[in-house]
Parts: structure tokens; C-alpha cells; sequence
């Protein structure tokens, strides 16, 4: 005769030891993801060091957006100027640690369809989402809202690039811009006249980093 009771205890055992083990092995499968797209992107990277021209910000000024997703743990971003992507690359790298996704804008044909190779073959595609556009006009419409956001597009448009997206930066998010330099090195008018009014804004604390092409970065304070 059949131990009902028995078979259902048994049953009951086999589910606890799914139940226990299933988290370990999904938990290996996310570790071995995440370490295949780190080895992925480094290669990629370093297969390209010393290449990147048109436009594209140095290693020194990527690394420094990818610290400061990381960070703050920013999930929210949205690029103003992808180029061929170098900066798009850092950026999206950061935001597959955070489980996050970045919005990058160019207008050029040619750079746009070169990022997007870029990007697959960094293995980063999933966290980019790339619009070929104006970003004059496409910014004004983005819904955000974004807690993190890097401008490196035309330099004098760049304070109405701030204007128009300051409502949608979430209060502790942060706004950077390319090639600003406290010593004034590098900088058009535009850009003089993006700095010179987000310094000057009480809710915008503001600091430049100058390790490398010269990076402004400000938090939206709360």
C-alpha cells in the first residue's frame, strides 16, 4: 500500500531543496553576466585606446562619469552627444552595475551608425538607448525624469541644454558638461556662458574636475 503521507513529505523535502538552491544558482548566472560584459567592455576598450577622435571625450573624463554613476548609484541618464560613442560607452558600462539605461542623442548619420557598432561590439547595447536626432529639439521633448545627465554637443547651446532639461533632473541628480575649465582653457563663449550661469544658480552646487578635458559637475540640490 502507498504511503500517501510519506510521498507528500518527500514531495514537500525536494521542493525546500529547489526552493534553497535556486537563488545560489541565479545569483552565479548574474555573476557570471556581469562578469562577462566587464571583460567584454575592458577588451573593448583597450582594443581601442588611443583611437578615439571626433569629438570623443578621453579615457580620463569616461572614468569619471562611470565613478559617478556608480557612486550615487544613478539608473536615470541621458547623454547630449554620443559622437561615436566613447563617453555613451563609460556611461552605459556604469549603469549595468546599477540596473539602469541611458538616453543618447546625436545628429550626425555617419558617428550615429559608428556608436551603435560600438556599442555592440562593447556588448553594452542593452543599456543604450540611441536617437538619432536634433537635440536642439529632441531634449525639449524627453519626458525624463533623468538623475543623470552629461552634455558634450554644441557648446553654445549649451545653457539652453540646461534650461530646458533642469526641470526634469530629479533633486540629488547630477548635470555635467564637457570642456569647462575654471582656468578657462579650451572654453568658447557658449561654454563661458553655460558656467558662468549654472555657478551662479543657489539650488545647482557646482564643482570642475580638470583631470582631463574638463568636466563641470553639478548636484540638483533638494
Amino acid at each position: 500500500m502507498i504511503n500517501k503521507g510519506h510521498i507528500y513529505t518527500k514531495f514537500l523535502l525536494v521542493v525546500l531543496v529547489i526552493a534553497l538552491l535556486l537563488p545560489t544558482e541565479l545569483m552565479s548566472q548574474g555573476s557570471d553576466k556581469k562578469n562577462n560584459l566587464d571583460a567584454k567592455a575592458t577588451t573593448f576598450l583597450k582594443k581601442r585606446q588611443g583611437t578615439w577622435r571626433d569629438l570623443n571625450v578621453p579615457a580620463s573624463d569616461g572614468k569619471i562619469l562611470y565613478d559617478l554613476i556608480i557612486k550615487n548609484k544613478y539608473r536615470k541618464a541621458l547623454e547630449i552627444g554620443t559622437s561615436t560613442g566613447h563617453s555613451t560607452i563609460y556611461i552605459a558600462w556604469a549603469l549595468s552595475k546599477t540596473g539602469g539605461k541611458v538616453i543618447t542623442i546625436e545628429i550626425d548619420k555617419e558617428r550615429y551608425r559608428q556608436a551603435l557598432a560600438n556599442f555592440k561590439e562593447a556588448g553594452l547595447s542593452d543599456y543604450i538607448d540611441a536617437r538619432l536626432a536634433d537635440a536642439h529639439t529632441l531634449v525639449k521633448e524627453l519626458q525624463g525624469p533623468f538623475d543623470f545627465i552629461f552634455c558634450d554637443a554644441d557648446k553654445e547651446w549649451y545653457k539652453n541644454y540646461f534650461i530646458d532639461i533642469y526641470p526634469k533632473l530629479e533633486a540629488g541628480g547630477c548635470y555635467t558638461a564637457h570642456n569647462v575649465s575654471l582656468r578657462g582653457w579650451g572654453m568658447g563663449e557658449g561654454t563661458k556662458e553655460f558656467y558662468d550661469y549654472i555657478k551662479g544658480l543657489p539650488y545647482m552646487k557646482t564643482t570642475v574636475d580638470e583631470s582631463g578635458g574638463g568636466i563641470s559637475i553639478s548636484y540638483k540640490q533638494p
